[in-house]
């Protein structure tokens, strides 16, 4: 039985063997058969993708010679096109050559045509050249006269003429000027005296102090003259005891003094009690109470404007001005009426208001101390608005109102010419009586300086000059340049308040008798 086991598995051993050599066999046969069939296939279907890519080169190179051929074509046609572009620039060019051509030969004939007329054009001047000496000659030997005196006698006439025509022109046009800035300025001008309301002080250089009986003098005086020696050597002042019934005059150059001198005597008048010690002691409190007044004075003034920003010290020198008088006039009232009248008319002009009120408040500032600061009072007066921290605009407009300096501003102009309204109008100022007739007098002297004046008379207290000229002497037009000299000359030689009116008057009276 073992043996039979062991037989069997070796049979099955080798039959398996067997099997497995066969299915090896059989696999590597089915495996090259595969490989084949599929070397096979790629081989067709290379050869068919080998004729396919031959027939579509072939394709491909037909279409390539068609492109090849219209394009050759295109490219004739394209040639053909330019030369025979070409002929006809060609044709063109040839033709516009021609042209020239006989433009040229025209030219020609032209210039030797004009060259003919020139010759004959030079013989024609030549032979009016020769006429016009004869005519010349001849037109001198008619009338007396050589060329260059026919000459001047001409440019005579014409310049005559000339300057007829010119002063006609001047004439009107400083008319029509006129008439436009008179109107415009009255109507500033009225519309800010309409709005200011302004009162007229007058007031003097002097002091009187009212006393109740002339027995007062001998006390004011006091014994061998100690207490009007003490008074005036405290006060700073002059007292003048004379024959006026019950008063006593003050006279002092600075008005703070002569202020402080006349509150102290009318104290010391109605305390009855009159001695050295006395007299010094009241006018030290008289002072206190001057001083206040001014501080006053000052800031109701800088109240009453609008006045902001204002310098304590400024403030101070404003209320000085209230004592003191130019020509009569108040200096502070005056510095008020400049102030509100500039700033009035810069807001009619649409300058800067601010500007014209500060700089014609502080425009004559300098008044309160020029006695002590040489110099004048504009320049002073700009010096202490600048050393206070003032604009520059507004030191201009204060160093510029009286010509001190040149105006630069709208707003400096407009100082000026509410300076001169304020101090010009009616009741304003006060001259003496020699100042006035030396005016006049100046007024006359200057326009009988002028040729062909017969009389002038200053009238209306100076503010016109009336002149009467000899007819004979000078024309209507003459007399307009006349009249614009003697302004000028006013201008330049006369210092005076406001504006001065120039009238030129000619008449001519035809006399006869009838027998």
């Amino acid at each position: 039985m073992p043996q039979q086991g062991v037989l069997s598995l070796a049979l099955v051993i080798g039959s398996s063997l067997v099997t497995l050599f066969v299915g090896l066999a059989i696999g590597y046969l089915i495996k090259q058969y595969l490989v084949n069939s599929q070397l096979r296939s790629v081989t067709l279907e290379t050869e068919r993708a080998l004729a396919e890519a031959k027939a579509e080169s072939k394709e491909i190179l037909l279409e390539a010679k068609d492109e090849a051929l219209k394009l050759r074509q295109a490219l004739e046609e394209e040639e053909k096109e330019n030369r025979a572009d070409l002929q006809r620039q060609e044709r063109r060019l040839q033709q516009r050559n021609e042209s020239l051509d006989q433009r040229f030969e025209a030219y020609e004939r032209r210039e030797r045509k004009l060259s003919t007329t020139e010759r004959e054009l030079e013989q024609l001047r030549v032979q009016i050249e020769s006429v016009k000496e004869q005519q010349v000659h001849e037109l001198e030997r008619v009338a007396q006269l050589t060329q260059d005196e026919a000459k001047s006698l001409l440019l005579e006439r014409v310049e005559s003429e000339v300057r007829q025509d010119a002063a006609r022109v001047i004439r009107e046009v400083e008319m029509e000027t006129r008439e436009e800035a008179n109107k415009k300025a009255r109507e500033i001008i009225a519309l800010a005296m309409q709005r200011l309301a302004s009162e007229e002080v007058a007031e003097t250089t002097v002091s009187v102090v009212p006393l109740p009986s002339d027995d007062m003098k001998g006390r004011i005086i006091g014994r061998e003259g100690r207490n009007i020696r003490a008074l005036e050597k405290i006060a700073g002042v002059d007292l003048i005891v004379d024959d006026t019934p019950e008063a006593v005059i003050i006279s002092a150059f600075d008005p703070v003094r002569r202020e402080i001198a006349r509150v102290a005597l009318s104290k010391l008048v109605v305390d009855g009690r009159i001695h050295p010690a006395r007299i010094e002691s009241v006018v030290d409190k008289a002072r206190e109470e001057v001083e206040a007044v001014i501080r006053e004075a000052g800031e109701q003034t800088v109240y009453n404007l609008g006045v902001r920003g204002l310098p304590a010290e400024l403030v101070r020198l404003l209320g000085r001005l209230k004592f003191r008088t130019s020509y009569g006039q108040n200096v502070l009232q005056h510095s008020i009426e400049v102030s509100r009248l500039a700033s009035m008319m810069a807001s009619e002009l649409g300058a800067n208001v601010n500007t014209c009120k500060i700089g014609g408040l502080l425009h004559d500032i300098g008044k309160a101390i020029d006695h002590e600061v040489d110099g004048p009072h504009a320049l002073i007066g700009a010096d202490m608005a600048k050393r206070h921290g003032r604009s520059p605009a507004i030191v201009h407009t204060i160093a510029a109102h009286h010509g001190e300096e040149e105006p630069q501003t709208v707003e400096a102009v407009l100082i000026q010419a509410a300076d001169a309204l304020s101090g010009a109008r009616p009741g304003a100022r006060r001259e003496t009586l020699e100042g006035y007739i030396k005016r006049l007098e100046a007024l006359e002297n200057i326009a009988n300086s002028f040729q062909g004046v017969e009389k002038s008379y200053a009238i209306q207290a100076g503010r016109e000059v009336r002149i009467i000229v000899k007819p004979e002497a000078i024309d209507d037009l003459a007399s307009a340049r006349l009249a614009r000299d003697v302004v000028k000359k006013i201008e330049e030689s006369l210092e005076y308040p406001g504006q001065i009116k120039v009238t030129v008057i000619r008449e001519t009276r035809a006399v006869d008798y009838a027998k």
